[in-house]
């Protein structure tokens, strides 16, 4: 897996939330080069839990697809004398 990154224009925004996050959460403020450290020590050291929930939450929903297709197929087969 490569590092987490975002392009310019992503963190612009996620780095402006951070800093508004200290303004109204916790009434300080705080520097964008300390806001962009901080994304980046995010990124680095949290990222991938949320990196490998993602792919948790997207195997559930492709085996929930799955099986819808294999019921599908299932429904499509004919009755015959042989039995599997």
């Amino acid at each position: 897996m490569s590092d987490i990154s975002f392009p310019a224009e992503e963190k612009e925004i996620i780095v402006e939330k951070i800093q508004t996050y200290f303004e109204e959460e916790l009434d300080r403020d705080i520097g964008r080069f300390d806001a962009q450290f901080l994304l980046d020590f995010f990124a680095a050291e949290i990222g991938p839990y949320f990196y490998n929930r993602g792919l948790l939450d997207a195997r559930a929903v492709l085996a929930r697809k799955l099986d819808s297709i294999s019921d599908e197929i299932d429904a499509l087969e004919k009755i015959t004398d042989m039995r599997r």
